[in-house]
């Protein structure tokens, strides 16, 4: 009988989750029931589910509408139709065309017309007309009424009651960005779409009786399922199985000789062990499409990292997929892959964010795009975000949203509307917002990716499915995540640029050589990390300085340890102390000794979580790993998440184990498993780091010129242009003689490139470049106008950043010159033949230090000519240097630095202290503690260079200034605004 019912996955229309819709369904006894959310099929394989716990026959369709006129509902008779219907939507998504007046004939679907719409003249055998309750009143003078068998019952779901309807009226309001008045009768759904009990439904359509036979037959003869057993992903690589394992087994023991050379017996009975696991659970071609999509990019010279728990597999690390050792740092493959592991495992491979899309276009022209897709997600209303829509729906102004925004957890707020607000807000919450992209998951499937979803086509421009990595999971695919980072991109490039300046071809992938590294472990120590990937922050400084860190065991900790969850627990801190003094703690338990001991007893790494709720609370592996994904975001059932935490205590409780025991482990597991890495997840990103490290250690200025072309580390630019000068580079402005689009490097030369200048074009950019390159460098200003053809606002701003100094004429004069030049004709137009110049006289303007500085800050965002300290009022720079504090500890000290960036946290109080992270006129940074009462007496004022006063204190060797005054120091007078 309900052949047309939405979810919330109707996004910003239905009311009712698919478990909700379900339940429904099963209160009022219905033993088949329809899914048709409007233009998409995001929740069919969770309803799909749902209805066969539930004992119903789950009906698959689409509800497709154009704007917001209803043309027709399709239903699949079988898995073929939903093939096809998802195949019809996903044609109309990825061509962007429009739906057509009418379905297309298909033998394993039914269409079904409304009444009241565009009925065609002739209905075929798979075609129907829906007819509403409230229509029926019209069928004795409708035509219709001489084809009642073409007649079914349609009467749409969207909400549960009349309250859900008033929810359902928001949701419109919100979609159409009107505020609730506006909004028009056929804009939303009618009053009366709720779910009636079936008697009653039938009572409705009782004149008609053949209304309801035709509509029960239509609907016996449609069923849908899945098959969530068994592997979805492309199943051999080859062609077929007995060769895709024959190919693996030789990849891997070629590799095995390039990694361990031709006699590691533990190595190769890891191969070995390996491969067979890999075989029974049936990965072999997951393992080969991935070292395709390796091998393919190697071939193109593009740099990757194999990350995650990917990285515990030592076939992986043989393929070339990884660069960690599994045997160096014993990790277990059964981590990655074990036979009792429920869900598919993944792997993370990153590459630049300049060679990942070429990544992505080979991967679907590979494996053909009717057989691949990117994973979607689904954005829900949340917070902030779902007070100010709904704020705007009741016609808020701007400043009165902010408040309530601001206000959001206020006890008694005064009004009816905000009350109002709050009431609709607390119904809305979690509600599906938008569909989007996932940040980098790739599905590659044996049938058709239509088989279980239709695709969109996001402004990334590959079909995307529009469900998300839970469902993927449910449904059985192993996603492999092809993403972007930043990081990757300045090794590449750094490696490029080495080629091209020192003719030396590096190896970035030889990483023992570099953990072994004087130099490499010299910077470590020292915390001369300014951007090496994932140890330059402040916080990760002053970890590595902490626990004297110079070697690969100490990074992979590190890089776990400064995640949020081991910090905010304070057992960061207690690992600290633990490592300076191993003999003066006692562990919690001897299950913390035994299976925590490299990590002092402290829980670095997810498998330290899952070791601990093994051997502690008797937990099964599985069990184990289930809290350790839930606690990390990624396992969604929620009461299956809590039904293992009441096994975590009572299985305690069971072995004897004190209350208060209990609940302290418990502590430290909740507060550490959501931001923990695994352990071959860390190792990946020390790897990474090492790279970074050993590429700075023996290229410094290469290296940061890289850093500062990618623009993706944990500064801003003027912070790596510091970093390149402290290490011997002499910053040169841009010029456009020998500048480029990006920052080169010439011997210790760096010419800060165009893109850096504000305003400037990107055309100009390059239309410079390529002029140069073609017609060698420019003469004069009149030279470079003339065959530029650069317009006035584009000549100013070169003339401002001194981009024609090679001329020896001021900028002052250059302008007027730019001035004439643009006097003479509206725009400067490019010559078949050169003009020659002619000269005037211009009077000699003076040249200001000072005002060429604002004109860099203003146009490049810091300056270059003089150090931003030489604009200060004052000459004073401070008692202390960074680099000289730990001479000082225990003392008073005034210190003088230039803001670099702040970190806010949270006491235990609710109060709001900093972290301030400064560098000094000497081009050191140097890290300040400001507790809640100095934070609010004396706060941060922007950008600049501050006077600060405070006690000089060290943690573990690391020092910082705890600050008890400051203020920002008044600078020179812009010259240009006087």
């Amino acid at each position: 009988m309900y052949l047309n019912n939405h979810t919330y996955y109707s996004l910003r229309y239905g009311t009712l989750s698919p478990e909700k819709l379900v339940m429904l369904a099963g209160r009022y006894g219905l033993r088949q029931l329809a899914l048709t959310d409007i233009c998409n099929t995001t929740a069919m394989p969770e309803f799909v589910r749902l209805c066969l716990q539930k004992g119903i026959r789950p009906v698959a369709g689409i509800e497709f509408r154009k704007a917001h006129r209803l043309l027709y509902i399709v239903l699949a008779r079988n898995p073929e139709g939903f093939r096809r219907i998802n195949r019809f939507l996903s044609n109309h998504n990825i061509s962007r065309t429009s739906l057509p007046e009418r379905f297309p004939v298909c033998e394993h679907t039914f269409a079904i017309y409304p009444f009241t719409g565009k009925l065609p003249a002739v209905l075929h055998p798979h075609e129907f007309a829906g007819i509403r309750i409230r229509d029926l009143s019209r069928l004795p003078t409708s035509p219709m009424r001489h084809q009642q068998e073409k007649l079914v019952a349609l009467h749409p779901v969207s909400f549960l009651n009349e309250k859900e309807h008033e929810l359902h009226r928001h949701l419109r309001a919100i979609d159409h960005n009107i505020v609730l008045s506006r909004l028009q009768p056929h804009q939303a759904a009618l009053p009366e779409e709720m779910m009636l009990p079936p008697d009653v439904l039938k009572k409705h359509y009782e004149a008609f009786p053949s209304i309801i036979r035709n509509t029960e037959a239509l609907m016996n003869q449609c069923s849908m399922h899945f098959d969530f057993n068994t592997l979805k992903n492309k199943k051999t690589f080859t062609g077929h199985a007995a060769d895709d394992r024959a190919l693996l087994q030789k990849l891997a023991m070629d590799g095995l000789e390039y990694r361990y050379g031709k006699n590691h017996k533990e190595a190769l009975r890891r191969v070995k062990h390996e491969l067979e696991i890999i075989d029974k659970l049936g990965f072999s071609s997951y393992f080969l499409i991935t070292w395709d999509i390796i091998r393919y990019s190697m071939s193109r010279g593009f740099y990757h990292v194999g990350r995650g728990s990917g990285a515990n597999s030592i076939v992986a690390y043989c393929l070339r997929i990884t660069d960690v050792d599994p045997i160096e740092l014993d990790l277990y493959f059964e981590r990655f892959i074990n036979p009792k592991r429920s869900t598919p495992p993944d792997f993370d491979i990153d590459y630049s964010w300049k060679e990942r899309d070429q990544v992505l276009d080979y991967i679907f022209k590979r494996y053909g795009h009717e057989h691949t897709a990117l994973l979607g997600t689904t954005t829900t209303f949340r917070d902030r975000s779902m007070v100010r829509e709904l704020g705007k729906v009741f016609g808020l102004p701007k400043a009165e949203i902010d408040e309530l925004v601001a206000r959001r957890k206020a006890p008694g707020l005064p009004d009816k509307v905000s009350a109002r607000i709050f009431e609709m807000a607390g119904q809305l919450a979690d509600f599906p917002n938008m569909r989007s992209i996932h940040a980098g998951g790739v599905l590659i499937s044996e049938k058709p990716i239509c088989c279980y979803s239709a695709l969109d086509l996001p402004p990334k421009g590959l079909p995307t499915v529009q469900w998300d990595m839970y469902v993927a999971e449910d449904l059985g695919f192993e996603k492999i995540d092809i993403l972007s980072q930043r990081g990757i991109g300045h090794i590449n490039e750094s490696v490029q640029i080495i080629r091209q300046n020192h003719g030396v071809s590096l190896d970035i992938h030889q990483v023992e050589k570099f953990k072994s590294d004087p130099k490499v472990k010299e910077l470590l120590r020292s915390g001369e990390t300014t951007g090496c990937f994932y140890v330059e922050s402040p916080a990760m400084r002053g970890l590595l300085k902490k626990l004297r860190c110079d070697n690969y065991i100490s990074l992979v900790a590190a890089s776990s340890i400064i995640r949020p969850g081991v910090s905010r627990s304070g057992m960061m801190r207690e690992y600290i102390q633990r490592f300076h003094n191993p003999s003066g703690f006692k562990y919690l338990h001897p299950v913390m000794e035994q299976q925590l001991k490299e990590t002092y007893g402290v829980m670095v790494y997810q498998e330290d979580v899952i070791k601990v709720c093994h051997h502690f609370a008797g937990l099964d592996l599985g069990e184990s790993d289930v809290l350790r994904r839930a606690m990390s975001g990624k396992y969604r059932s929620k009461k299956e998440m809590q039904r293992i935490v009441d096994r975590f205590f009572v299985n305690s409780r069971a072995k004897g184990h004190p209350e208060s025991l209990i609940r302290e482990v418990w502590r430290q597991i909740e507060s550490f498993a959501g931001y923990s890495f695994s352990k071959a997840h860390s190792a990946s990103f020390a790897v990474e780091s090492y790279q970074s490290l050993y590429l700075k250690a023996h290229y410094p200025l290469e290296f940061m010129t890289a850093v500062i072309n990618n623009f993706g580390g944990f500064y801003q630019s003027p912070v790596y242009f510091n970093e390149a000068r402290r290490y011997g580079a002499n910053i040169r402005l841009p010029c456009v003689n020998q500048s480029h689009r990006f920052t080169c490097i010439r011997g210790r030369d760096i010419y800060i490139g165009f893109v850096h200048i504000q305003h400037l074009e990107n055309k100009a950019a390059m239309q410079i470049c390529e002029e140069r390159r073609q017609n060698g460098p420019f003469e004069s200003l009149e030279d470079f106008a003339q065959r530029t053809g650069a317009c006035l606002e584009q000549l100013i701003l070169l003339i401002r950043v001194d981009g024609f100094r090679f001329t020896g004429i001021p900028k002052a004069q250059l302008l007027w010159k730019a001035h004439l030049l643009a006097g003479k004709k509206n725009k400067t137009v490019q010559g078949l033949f050169p003009v020659p110049a002619k000269s005037f006289n211009l009077p000699a303007p003076e040249t200001d230090p000072v005002q060429n500085a604002y004109d860099e800050m203003e146009l490049l965002g810091f300056t270059v000519s003089l150090s931003p300290f030489e604009l200060l009022k004052t000459a004073y720079r401070g008692e202390v240097m960074g680099g000289e504090m730990m001479q000082h500890v225990g003392k008073r000290k005034r210190m003088v630095g230039w803001l670099v960036t702040i970190k806010y946290v949270r006491t235990v109080k609710n109060e709001m202290m900093h972290f301030g992270c400064f560098l000094d006129v000497q081009g050191n940074f140097f890290d300040t503690v400001h507790f809640p009462g100095t934070s609010k007496a004396w706060p941060f004022r922007g950008n600049g260079i501050y006077l600060l006063q405070g006690l000089i204190t060290e943690e573990f060797g690391f020092p910082s200034l705890t600050v008890e005054k400051m203020a920002r120091l008044p600078m020179k007078p812009d010259p240009r605004s006087q």
